[in-house]
């Protein structure tokens, strides 16, 4: 039996205009941005539509990329498009907690907002992030663990693709060695802070006290977490795992290997780029992967 999973990226995809022209044809669409409007007190369209550096600017960018990540989710349902199981990378997770219907849109927006303030805030220099490829997690971690200072694993993309986090200068040193151990290439990342690292722990319990203060429920069809890449059934772990997630690995290459045992044979990318589908095909050539970031790429579902 065909299964589908809906997925969702994280912060890097983003871009000026993102959504409009769902805003413009769609008024479910319209709908979303005048919500997260109304529970943040950002005018989220402006900054999604307009250029404004704020876009790439962590607090902001969160917020910007759920958004319109909702509003074609919202759209697809309108459309009768469904998901048996959904994920998302980093802050694409919210987006898998939208389509799961864990907790109601206002509190995910004003949740989101507070995870960008709380990350932003939390190291705000001398944090470093850098994309290594052409080596396997097993030597990254093990260099890791022997380079002096904060350094570990962020993401856990794909085959060949793996981000290191922590301090700039201890990121800076095992890259040094994972150059010398075979990596094709260690790129440092355009990012505002060391994200999914110790260094966030702070910024997690601060999540985890807004966490506290919403209602969340059973998931209608299951969403895998980052931290454990596994599905999650049970409205009381989503909190916990949540907090555990800003400052933990991505596992997105096993999430992305879990569904493909559990049988999914589809996937739609929900939102800007086509990072997701990229890694993706990394992992496997034997699936349907599609991404709609565009009213065109609808056409492709029918």
């Amino acid at each position: 039996m065909s299964r589908t999973a809906f997925i969702f990226p994280g912060q890097g995809a983003q871009y000026y205009g993102m959504g409009k022209d769902f805003y413009e044809k769609y008024e479910v669409a319209r709908e979303v941005y005048q919500l997260a409007e109304k529970a943040t007190g950002l005018d989220v369209a402006a900054l999604c539509f307009e250029e404004d550096e704020r876009l790439h600017i962590t607090e902001y960018t969160q917020i910007a990329m759920l958004t319109t990540e909702v509003a074609i989710l919202k759209v697809l349902q309108q459309m009768g498009i469904t998901a048996d199981c959904c994920a998302g990378l980093s802050l694409g997770e919210y987006g898998a907690l939208a389509a799961a219907g864990v907790m109601e849109l206002e509190d995910l927006f004003r949740l989101i907002r507070s995870r960008g303030i709380f990350m932003q805030e939390a190291y705000p220099t001398g944090g470093a992030m850098t994309a290594v490829l052409g080596l396997d997690a097993d030597t990254i971690r093990e260099i890791c663990e022997r380079t002096e200072g904060i350094v570990s694993i962020a993401n856990d993309n794909c085959p060949g693709q793996i981000v290191i986090t922590g301090e700039e200068k201890a990121v800076q040193a095992a890259a040094a060695q994972l150059a010398e151990a075979g990596a094709k290439r260690c790129v440092p990342l355009k990012v505002s802070g060391p994200f999914h690292s110790s260094l966030l722990k702070g910024a997690g319990e601060k999540l985890a006290a807004e966490l506290a203060k919403v209602a969340v429920q059973d998931p209608a069809i299951p969403y895998l977490c980052n931290v454990e890449a596994a599905p999650v059934t049970d409205a009381s772990r989503v909190k916990e795992l949540l907090a555990k997630q800003v400052s933990g690995t991505v596992r997105w290459r096993e999430t992305m290997e879990r569904m493909l045992a559990d049988g999914v044979d589809t996937f739609i990318e929900i939102g800007p780029g086509k990072t997701l589908t990229g890694f993706l095909r990394k992992i496997s050539r034997d699936v349907a992967v599609y991404n709609v970031e565009k009213v065109e790429d609808l056409e492709k579902l029918k």
